[in-house]
C-alpha cells in the first residue's frame, strides 16, 4: 500500500514521529501483508522546514499522485495550514475523500478539513471544539463532534495535536498493516512503559 505523507513548513515534528517510525522501518508491521511504501508529498517539491528546524524535502508534488482506494494520506499539524498554498491539498482532500481514501488529520490539519466543510457529517475530534466554532466560519459539525484523543470514522481519523500516540494506533488499525496482537503490545508499550509489553511485542513478531 502507498502512504502519503503532506509536508508544510512549520510541520509538528511530535505528532507524527511514532507512526512514520513504524511506517518507514517495517520492525513490526506483519510481514505476511503488502509491504507500505511511505512518500512524501508537498505543494512543491521545494524543501521545507519543520517547527523541530529539520528540513524535508518531499519526494513528489501533490500535483503528480494519483490517489488511489485505501491509499493513506497523512495530514500533520502545522502553524501554517491556512496560508494559500496549502489550499490546494484541501481541494484534493474534498475530492477523494468520497472515493475511499483514508485521510488521517491531526491538530492543526483538522481545522483546515473544518474550514472546508469536510467536518460536517463525520465523527471527529481536533484540539478543542470552541476552537473549530470561532475560525471555521464553514463549520456545521458540532452534533458530531467527540471530545476523545482520537476518533475513526470509516476512511476519516482526526486527533488532537496532543495525542501523536492515539493517533498512530488508530492508522495502524485502520490500515491493517501489524498483527492484532503486535498492535496492542505496541501501544500499551509506548502508553504505560511496563516492560511485560516489551515481551508481548517481541512474541507477537516471532515467525512461527
Amino acid at each position: 500500500m502507498k502512504a502519503y505523507l503532506y509536508v508544510l513548513n512549520t510541520l509538528a515534528d511530535w505528532e507524527i514521529g511514532y507512526l512514520t517510525a513504524e511506517l518507514n522501518s517495517g520492525r513490526y508491521l506483519d510481514k505476511t501483508r503488502p509491504s507500505v511504501e511511505l512518500i512524501k508529498i508537498g505543494n512543491t517539491t521545494e524543501p521545507i522546514k519543520t517547527m523541530g528546524g529539520i528540513t524535508i524535502v518531499p519526494d513528489e508534488s501533490i500535483d503528480n499522485i494519483g490517489f488511489k482506494e485505501d491509499d493513506l494520506l497523512i495530514l500533520p499539524g502545522a502553524d501554517t495550514w491556512m496560508e494559500e498554498e496549502n489550499k490546494k491539498i484541501m481541494d484534493i482532500v474534498s475530492d477523494i475523500i468520497d472515493k475511499k481514501v483514508i485521510i488521517a488529520a491531526i491538530c492543526g490539519a483538522t481545522i483546515a478539513l473544518a474550514n472546508k466543510g469536510i467536518l460536517n457529517d463525520r465523527n471527529h475530534t481536533s484540539n478543542d471544539i470552541e476552537v473549530l466554532k470561532m475560525f471555521c466560519p464553514e463549520y456545521s459539525g458540532e452534533n458530531f463532534y467527540k471530545n476523545q484523543p482520537a476518533v475513526t470514522d470509516d476512511n476519516l481519523i482526526t486527533a488532537s495535536g496532543i495525542t501523536p500516540l492515539e493517533f498512530s494506533y488508530e492508522i495502524l488499525k485502520r490500515i491493517n498493516v501489524m498483527k492484532a496482537e503486535t498492535l496492542e503490545a505496541w501501544y500499551q508499550l509506548y502508553k504505560t512503559n511496563e516492560s511485560k509489553y516489551f515481551y508481548a511485542l517481541m512474541e507477537s513478531i516471532k515467525e512461527a
